[in-house]
């Protein structure tokens, strides 16, 4: 990231980049900073080609054509696929962009051993952009809470965190609601977020882990259908449940190794608050149930997907499971 913020600065761009990672937010914020960059808000000498109908030919056309009164013709290419099924016509293309050009690539998933990424590699700057630690996420938060003169103090971050999970977009979203919510108010607190944001469906999961692990079916169901009512989709609830016991299982492990709550945040790369409230819930659970239940989880959304399962009974059908 730091090249690609130092070429902007210098005005010095290689011909190639490639944005790929997980983190949709900042893919699509340096996509917009190379653009700004090079090209600004001139129309002109920006071309945009996106999904997988995105013709080599017609990228390769555009990428030779000369700019207009300009230094530079920028090209994007957007969630093509060639990076795990190789245009052989543009990977030899490739070495030939002029210096009048630069083509950014922008890919949710790659395949490392492909023959583009490699080419890329070798002649331009490849950035992976993935989920941010805890920590980075925290200074990021901060930031922009201070520009908009707001804070949080320590607990209500780390609850933040916890609830919202470390997806950028949706934490910025929350932000803009907690930021109009409170109006005038410089401090931002736990009530606000369990108020006004959609954390509250996160905050439901932890609750339903709780009614399972105590072996409350009723509760357990009552809190899934109470999702089911505001429109959360049960197949978001499956992955919350998954992430959640998968915590469980790693902390747990952790834990038994010896290494305290503040050791397990650090090393997997989690809010305190998170760790804190796993290491609580792992205690209500056989370490064999948690194995099972992931398994099911994964067993369950393969069977949604296949059209062999309706959603919402397939989520049911795991809590009464381990609720009973």
């Amino acid at each position: 990231m730091r090249n690609i913020n130092q070429d902007i600065k210098d005005q010095t761009y290689k011909r190639i980049y490639l944005l790929y990672g997980d983190e949709a937010y900042l893919r699509r914020q340096y996509k917009d900073r190379l653009k700004q960059g090079i090209c600004g808000d001139d129309t002109m000498n920006y071309s945009y080609f996106e999904g997988k109908s995105a013709k080599a030919e017609e990228i390769m056309a555009m990428l030779d054509t000369m700019p207009f009164f300009a230094d530079r013709r920028l090209v994007v290419i957007e969630n093509s696929g060639f990076f795990k099924s190789a245009n052989e016509k543009l990977l030899e293309y490739l070495p030939q962009i002029p210096d009048t050009a630069v083509a950014v690539f922008v890919e949710e998933e790659i395949d490392k051993r492909s023959k583009m990424f490699k080419k890329v590699k070798e002649l331009g700057y490849i950035c992976e952009l993935s989920q941010q630690k805890p920590a980075v996420l925290e200074k990021w938060i901060n930031g922009l809470l201070k520009a908009e003169g707001k804070k949080m103090n320590g607990p209500a971050l780390d609850y933040f965190l916890a609830v919202c999970g470390s997806d950028m977009n949706h934490i910025s979203s929350e932000l803009e609601k907690l930021i109009s919510y409170t109006g005038d108010r410089e401090i931002i607190t736990i009530d606000d977020m369990n108020e006004i944001c959609s954390t509250v469906t996160v905050s439901k999961i932890f609750d339903m882990i709780d009614a399972m692990g105590n072996k409350n079916r009723t509760k357990t169901l009552s809190l899934y259908y109470d999702m089911i009512e505001v429109k959360e989709p049960p197949m978001r609830i499956l992955y919350m449940l998954s992430r959640q016991f998968n915590i469980m299982l790693g902390a747990g492990e952790l834990a038994a190794g010896g290494m305290n709550a503040k050791e397990i945040a650090a090393k997997m790369g989690l809010a305190p608050f998170v760790v804190n409230k796993a290491l609580g819930q792992t205690g209500k659970f056989k370490s064999s149930d948690l194995k099972n239940a992931l398994r099911e989880c994964i067993g369950v959304e393969e069977e949604v997907k296949n059209g062999r399962m309706e959603d919402k009974i397939g989520v049911e059908m795991i809590l009464v499971k381990y609720a009973s």
